[in-house]
């Protein structure tokens, strides 16, 4: 009798366990029975009975998903391959159009991938690459100040953007929204992650980035150069000006300086006839002193001032 009725028991408890389940607060349930749905899609929180054994519970997440693509390379309307990276916000509305079609979340996904990748795909292809890029449209250059108005006026140009990465993420919203509807699912948002030149491109760009810097670059040393051969001239001009007011400055005194010694000269030697004689006699000796000198040979007039002293001396 105990056997039995600890069977009978086990029975109740596990016709009551396949009657109850729970539906958790983040959990929607469609309850199928023999796959096909019954009823309308259990979304409140609590117990809930079913028939034992024949029903089955389909929990489905009532909660916001995440979806992240995969870096794929696409062109732009200005033919550069560029990697795109997307994320986007779904949520499943209608649970019984979702287990019909799509029947689990990796389904789901892997219906987002394709419907989303092929609309981003469209958005880009018609757009050139500054309009995904940037948002603003009223966008200004950044300049260094060392720039002149002519160099801001030819290096500030920049691409005119009609639309701008946010109508573009709304044009992909747009059109992947009415075709995941179909599956009961609600796209709430999509967002470029990251974009970047293709790896084939990428050194292309880099280069031509370089060479703009260089270019740049080689202007600036121009200029500098050209400014320092000014300063080196200017720098040479008041250099040569001033050896020149120097050296005029120096000959006035020299001049000077002879007059006044010319004078001392004239006015010591000029007293009386022996002074002067002296006075001649003192410079044909400096002379001969200077002119004379070792292994030096010396041909004179005998009628010549200069050997006048000599042709004097009393051997």
């Amino acid at each position: 009798m105990k056997v039995l009725a600890l069977i009978v028991l086990a029975g109740i408890f596990l016709l009551i366990s396949n009657s109850v389940y729970k539906v958790d607060e983040t959990k929607q349930v469609i309850v199928t029975q023999f796959g096909k749905p019954v009823g309308d899609a259990v979304t409140t929180a609590g117990l809930k009975f079913k028939i034992p054994f024949i029903q089955k519970v389909n929990p489905i997440e009532k909660r916001i998903l995440e979806w992240d693509g995969n870096p794929s390379n696409m062109p732009t309307k200005d033919k550069l391959y560029i990697a795109v990276d997307l994320f986007a916000r779904w949520q499943i509305v209608d649970p019984l159009q979702y287990l019909l079609r799509l029947r689990d979340e990796r389904s789901a996904q892997s219906r987002l991938d394709d419907i989303l990748g092929s609309e981003t795909r469209n958005a880009v292809a018609k757009h050139e690459l500054i309009e995904i890029i940037r948002t603003t449209k009223d966008r200004k250059p950044l300049f260094d100040a060392s720039l002149t108005e002519e160099d801001q006026a030819t290096l500030g140009t920049l691409v005119p953007i009609s639309k701008g990465r946010k109508l573009v993420e709304e044009e992909i919203y747009a059109a992947a929204a009415g075709k995941v509807q179909v599956f009961g699912i609600e796209l709430l948002d999509i967002r470029f992650k990251r974009i970047n030149y293709n790896e084939s491109v990428r050194p292309k760009i880099y280069d031509r980035m370089i060479s703009e810097r260089r270019q740049i670059a080689e202007r600036f040393r121009s200029e500098g150069n050209g400014e320092a051969a000014r300063i080196n001239g200017f720098r040479e001009r008041e250099l040569n000006k001033i050896q020149s007011e120097a050296y005029r400055e120096v000959e006035e005194i020299r001049g000077e300086a002879d007059a006044k010694a010319t004078e001392i000269y004239a006015n010591a030697y000029n007293k009386n006839a022996d002074s002067v004689d002296f006075f001649e006699f003192q410079k044909t000796m400096e002379m001969y002193k200077s002119v004379i000198k070792d292994n030096t040979t010396l041909i004179l007039s005998t009628e010549s001032e200069a050997f006048q002293f000599l042709k004097g001396m009393n051997p």
